[in-house]
């Protein structure tokens, strides 16, 4: 029996059988990720870092995709109230150290899971696609369903991941392959490449990552802390943690070039939904398919 600990406005959190759930509840946007969501998201994995009958996480999200990436409507909407000076505060338009302070403000809620010493499943189903992927790659472990989708098409016009956790997962040319062309990968894919742990059938996929989840919650949480923090500290040593820096610095920086401008035009003249197209029209399908 699940026992429910809280559920706020854009998360919900529960947990049963030493397994916390910590759920996006943004369906009707696919999850889209928000500074409110993400700051319920950062407060609810801090909660369940510091109870004591919980040893793992899973993170979820709610409706059929596990998140689209960043709601870039109420962005928009943002950069035009700082362009007419209607916000005393900065929202990351108005030059680029106030937008590598943002995405650096971002980044503190999304890297929560790699910080927190008990370990994160990521549940990805669906699309899982941009600032998805920064989400889901901070997390220790991802099981995809077969069919996700899984990318960063933002690539081709608006900037770079400002987590960058890619070279990590899938090596400098594949890394490469993905963030040049902003093209996709299906769970199948993702999982042979490395950038998730493991896929499974859609209809399988709860029942797989329960069964990983509840295994790793019958281990001592001190135990597993140990072995989660050597392996994180490893990727410390390796520069992970000042990579995340430059991310952010170099997608600022994209954020100046013509291709950017060019799409804020788009926006502006035909509305986020033709620039989003207008994009990705010359690129098909642009799944990754590979011949082994």
């Amino acid at each position: 029996m699940s026992k429910w600990i809280k559920s706020s406005e854009f998360v919900e959190f529960f947990v049963s059988d030493r397994v916390a759930t910590v759920r996006l509840n943004r369906p009707e946007r696919r999850n889209a990720l928000s500074y409110e969501l993400l700051t319920e998201y950062r407060n609810a994995l801090l909660e369940a870092d510091d109870l004591r009958s919980v040893s793992a996480i899973v993170v979820e999200g709610a409706g059929k995709d596990f998140c689209a990436g960043y709601d870039m409507k109420a962005s928009y909407a943002r950069y035009a109230a700082d362009a007419e000076g209607e916000t005393p505060y900065r929202t990351g338009n108005a030059s680029m150290d106030d937008d590598c302070w943002k995405l650096e403000r971002t980044q503190e809620l999304l890297r929560t899971p790699f910080d927190i010493h008990k370990p994160v499943i990521a549940k990805v189903r669906g699309n899982c696609v941009a600032g998805g992927t920064d989400l889901a790659l901070y997390c220790d472990m991802i099981i995809a369903a077969e069919d996700a989708r899984i990318g960063f098409p933002a690539t081709r016009a608006m900037g770079s991941p400002p987590n960058h956790m890619w070279i990590y997962n899938v090596g400098p040319q594949w890394a490469k392959r993905l963030l040049l062309s902003g093209d996709t990968l299906d769970g199948r894919t993702a999982a042979r490449l490395g950038l998730v742990m493991d896929c499974a059938p859609a209809d399988q996929l709860d029942g797989e990552v329960a069964r990983l989840a509840g295994a790793i919650g019958s281990i001592d949480p001190e135990l597993l802390a140990t072995n989660k923090r050597i392996v994180n500290l490893a990727l410390e040593i390796g520069g992970a943690g000042v990579m995340q820096r430059l991310a952010a610095e170099m997608d600022a920086r994209a954020h100046l070039t013509r291709a950017k401008r060019d799409f804020d035009d788009d926006v502006k003249r035909l509305g986020l939904k033709e620039a989003f197209a207008r994009r990705d029209e010359p690129f098909g399908d642009s799944t990754v398919r590979i011949n082994w």
